[in-house]
């Protein structure tokens, strides 16, 4: 009698291990693969449930958004120029089941992908259009690298190039570059100034001719403007038409040769 308590004894421990063993709780960001005998069941979660040990095994999968930091790449423009260049990736598991079947490491192939397709991108392009137009690029990457992923479950949200880093020499060449564009950019300014203000000179001559006495107050204005200068000389204007006067009864007094 003793020995039958005993065995039913061991076997109801045997039974709460073995239920025990089966428990398991996946968390409201998780899903858990279940493999019945290596054939794919389901994914379940979240919340509590059991698996039936030694025929089913689970495997976590996190449905969280993660941020790939894409390392730094040696990268060649379609315009021969050396860059590096280095980006951001987001993205999560949409389907756990292929993330689990159709992949062995999901974030490593995303990783791997990522880099690939950003050296083959930047290669594409111009090293101008890299530079100023990023957000076409950026598009590119994501819808590139997001179709590659499609198969495996991943869908890939955002992809961000962070930094263009550029050789020292391209540098100082694209300074000169942009220092040489702000000096024709001032000349061509100067110039239109120096335009503006003959054309405006030209009419106010226009309108000033029509009244001589205009131009003996703008005499008085000139005078009434240098005397308000802490200086001891008074330069005095003389009229153009005393001058031209001056000099036709010059030719006049003249001899004739």
């Amino acid at each position: 009698m003793e020995f039958l308590l005993v065995c039913c004894g061991s076997l109801l421990v045997i039974v709460f291990l073995y239920v025990l063993s089966g428990i398991r709780i996946v968390s409201e960001y998780e899903r858990g693969v279940i493999f019945r005998l290596g054939r794919v069941v389901g994914a379940r979660g979240p919340g509590f449930f059991f698996i039936l040990p030694g025929l089913e095994r689970m495997q976590i999968v996190d449905l969280r958004t993660i941020t790939l930091d894409v390392p730094p790449q040696d990268c060649i423009t379609r315009d021969n120029v050396t860059v590096r260049v280095n980006a951001v990736a987001y993205y999560r598991v949409m389907d756990p089941t292929k993330a689990v079947v159709q992949i062995k490491n999901y974030n490593l192939g995303t990783a791997q992908i990522a880099q690939t397709t950003l050296r083959s991108v930047v290669g594409q392009v111009e090293l101008d259009e890299l530079l100023s137009q990023r957000d076409r690029i950026n598009d590119e990457l994501q819808g590139v690298i997001d179709e590659a992923t499609d198969p495996w479950g991943v869908k890939v949200s955002l992809v961000e190039i962070k930094d263009v880093e550029l050789p020292s020499a391209m540098q100082r060449v694209m300074a000169r570059q942009a220092e040489a564009d702000r000096d024709r950019r001032a000349k061509i300014i100067h110039a239109e100034g120096e335009m503006q203000a003959a054309m405006q000179l030209r009419e106010a001559a226009a309108q000033m001719s029509q009244e001589p006495i205009s131009l003996q107050l703008r005499f008085l204005q000139t005078l009434t403007e240098i005397a308000a200068e802490n200086n001891s000389t008074i330069i005095f204007p003389i009229p153009i038409d005393l001058v031209k006067a001056f000099m036709k009864r010059l030719d006049e007094d003249a001899p004739e040769s």
